[in-house]
């Protein structure tokens, strides 16, 4: 997308004054069937991958193969979008009993959620998977800081990039929100028929709890965080068998959870259940 630079932002510098680029955030409206259903702050773009992402993060179906369609429209008088997602009636049905109907913000992952348990899904065992060596993932954190151009411009959107063992980034997306960058990511992963259960997902921002419940549920087996992890978000890794690495650098790694995945060497065979 493209990013406008504000004449009212100003980067003073010694020769002069410049104008800045600040990043978009506006809500987009999720339907299911045409009925509301939230209300998300994001960020304007890859908005089909992130319908897509949310509805199977979000257990509103159980993979993309039900989606059976999804119209984006902007709505230029509210400023935002509206995305309406066709889905079974059974599941649409079922939906209707847990409706949010309530704004997310930015930053919240929890926004909407009428009840403890539909905020707290249980997590799911994730498969095995593949043994990840430490030089893969400080290849993907090399590249991964070449995969955000709305963060360079504006220094305000996170990440999520999936990566294949050997650290090969194959796919990026950027939003204001980090679950909702994770969820555009996902999104964009199943529709292209990734296997999620060889690589890992490298995020830019904190691990919290629904950082490892949208993991857990298409079966991705590490979670990199350039930031720490919330208590929380090590049980539910520990309960899903989710390796877990928080303050990922270069030349360090912090690991809360699951470390069997893990060697200092190569990456690639079969790895130790979790």
């Amino acid at each position: 997308m493209t990013v406008p630079k504000h004449s009212t932002v100003q980067v003073w510098r010694e020769d002069g004054l410049e104008p800045d680029r600040v990043a978009e955030e506006v809500p987009v409206a999720l339907l299911f069937n045409g009925q509301a259903h939230v209300v998300m702050m994001c960020t304007p773009a890859d908005l089909e991958d992130f319908a897509r992402g949310f509805a199977v993060t979000e257990d509103i179906v159980a993979g993309v193969d039900e989606i059976e369609g999804l119209v984006v429209t902007e709505l230029p008088e509210q400023g935002g979008y509206e995305v309406d997602v066709r889905i079974p009636e059974t599941r649409a049905e079922k939906l209707a009993g847990r409706q949010r109907n309530l704004q997310g913000r930015t930053g919240c992952g929890l926004c909407g959620a009428q009840t403890i348990e539909a905020a707290i899904r249980p997590v799911r065992r994730v498969p095995a998977g593949t043994r990840l060596g430490l030089p893969a993932i400080r290849r993907a954190l090399e590249a991964l800081r070449r995969q955000q151009p709305l963060n360079a411009e504006t220094g305000a959107t996170h990440a999520a990039a999936w990566a294949t063992p050997d650290g090969l980034i194959v796919a990026t997306r950027e939003d204001v929100g980090r679950h909702n960058a994770l969820d555009k990511l996902i999104g964009h992963l199943l529709v292209t028929r990734q296997d999620l259960s060889r690589g890992f997902v490298v995020i830019t921002s904190r691990a919290s709890y629904e950082m490892i419940q949208k993991a857990s549920c298409v079966g991705m087996p590490v979670v990199v965080a350039i930031s720490a992890p919330t208590a929380y978000a090590v049980r539910l890794a520990e309960e899903a068998g989710i390796t877990l690495i928080g303050f990922a650098r270069a030349d360090r790694q912090v690991v809360y959870a699951c470390p069997g995945r893990l060697s200092q060497g190569g990456s690639g065979a079969e790895a130790p259940k979790a």
